[in-house]
């Protein structure tokens, strides 16, 4: 980098971080600033300018350890990649015109200073577009498997009684994994029965109704009982006018039936406590 920017650079640190701050404070939509408070956005905004400097001192190593951190720590802020590249330019902005009014570029140096700017802040946008679309991409990945652990869970509620709850829409992938975790859930807790309680499914249509066809007959296989919980007038209407046979699987209206339904089956009942 060009010594003149790298001395105006250490020079102003604080007074380029507050300019800087100010600026991008008003250029970051409602919802970033309504979820950041005052203090993390002035801290992050120093670390950012903090990295952008160890680009000018710091070697090429230490320089994307820094970087790394601080895409994995603004991609959970919510802090967009426009953001943050219109913050690099807003840098680059800030020193210039502070430069020109400090006499330090002149119509003799200007263009030299411009080159040497582009110079610098292209490798380094392309270094943080780079490190940023890897951290978003590793933060996606890691909440998508959260989501899928998270999307057909499988409780022991009683011994040999296990419930599998089903909230929102069920495509083949989310299908598949319901399959996956009865299987291996009912073997681990060695469930005698098993509920799947789709009260929280929105639509049953064809293909919903065939995986879980799928996934009470896999279950008997092993040896273990299906019931199908949280049949609502809407969803049983459904079902007969697409001419669904689930004559095969026990089916129950709530939940709290269903239990009451394992409970006999696994010669237990529930009985109320006088006094």
């Amino acid at each position: 980098m060009n010594q003149l920017i790298y001395d105006f650079i250490k020079q102003n640190q604080d007074n380029i971080l507050n300019e800087w701050t100010e600026k991008m404070k008003e250029k970051a939509d409602e919802r970033l600033v309504r979820v950041v408070s005052d203090q993390m956005f002035t801290r992050t905004s120093r670390e950012f300018i903090d990295m952008i400097i160890s680009n000018i001192e710091s070697d090429n190593e230490v320089f994307t350890g820094k970087l790394t951190d601080f895409a994995e720590k603004v991609v959970r802020l919510g802090w967009p990649l426009t953001f943050v590249n219109e913050g690099l330019r807003e840098f680059n902005l800030i020193v210039f015109q502070g430069m020109q009014a400090n006499g330090i570029v002149t119509s003799e140096n200007q263009m030299d200073i411009i080159y040497d700017f582009d110079k610098w802040s292209t490798p380094l946008s392309n270094e943080i577009v780079n490190i940023y679309a890897r951290t978003w991409e590793k933060t996606v990945s890691l909440q998508k498997i959260a989501l899928q652990e998270l999307s057909a869970p499988l409780i022991p509620v009683l011994e040999g009684i296990t419930v599998m709850p089903l909230v929102g829409t069920i495509d083949t992938q989310r299908a598949k994994q319901i399959m996956e975790n009865l299987l291996q859930g009912v073997v681990k807790h060695r469930s005698e029965v098993v509920l799947i309680d789709i009260t929280g499914v929105p639509v049953v249509d064809t293909m919903v109704a065939h995986h879980i066809i799928q996934a009470a007959e896999a279950v008997r296989l092993v040896g273990t009982k299906c019931m199908l919980c949280g049949i609502r007038p809407e969803i049983a209407q459904t079902i007969v006018n697409l001419g669904i046979n689930l004559n095969e699987i026990v089916t129950k209206n709530s939940l709290k039936k269903g239990i009451e339904a394992a409970l006999e089956i696994t010669s237990r009942k529930i009985v109320e406590m006088e006094g």
